[in-house]
């Protein structure tokens, strides 16, 4: 029997993330921009609690629709935040709207944001061969050059680690254990949508 990654713990919830969506390539921008919402999110806060509050997040941000977010205005993000069970930082809500125009921005210019991204690893995830969990980087030289120009477009929330997270939660990189079943080289790994 295969030793999977251990960082799940217990917790139903993580299981399923990291069995379901985990390191799994996506380009799906919409998907792409939750799991930058929710690794912002993250920041200085456990991953399990932004994953309880997900489904909050989802409707009050209409499923993460990018044109809904960018046009919300701070009454919007603070009734939001008063009715959901959201994480409570202003100014995470506020890097919502913020990134969501920025992402805009940048499906013009590159046609879509999941092109703009995984141009950094040339279309291909970044297939890492880790013993155990405490092999696996918080940061990269990638992440941090994705960080840079990310703030440079204006993206709020988006740190070296917060990016290198990031890249783990859309596939970008593959840093499942060696010895985990839903490693790339255990089995062949499922694209979300049509693949590249």
């Amino acid at each position: 029997m295969k030793m999977e990654c251990s960082w799940p713990g217990n917790n139903h919830q993580m299981q399923l993330y990291h069995d379901k969506e985990w390191c799994v390539p996506a380009i799906d921008d919409q998907y792409i921009f939750e799991m930058l919402t929710l690794e912002g999110a993250q920041a200085g806060l456990s991953w399990s609690i932004v994953l309880s509050k997900r489904e909050a997040y989802q409707k009050a941000f209409h499923n993460f629709d990018i044109s809904y977010c960018a046009t919300l205005s701070d009454k919007d993000l603070m009734n939001l935040k008063e009715q959901y069970n959201v994480i409570k930082h202003f100014a995470k809500l506020q890097s919502v709207r913020n990134n969501a125009q920025a992402v805009i921005k940048i499906q013009k210019e590159f046609e879509s944001f999941s092109s703009f991204l995984w141009r950094y690893v040339d279309f291909k995830p970044i297939i890492n061969q880790w013993n155990s969990d405490g092999q696996i980087p918080a940061q990269t030289s990638l992440s941090s050059q994705i960080s840079k120009d990310l703030k440079k477009r204006g993206f709020k929330f988006v740190g070296p680690v917060t990016m290198y997270s990031f890249m783990q939660a859309i596939g970008m990189v593959d840093d499942h254990v060696t010895s985990c079943s839903h490693h790339s080289s255990n089995q062949e790994r499922k694209i979300k949508e049509n693949g590249f």
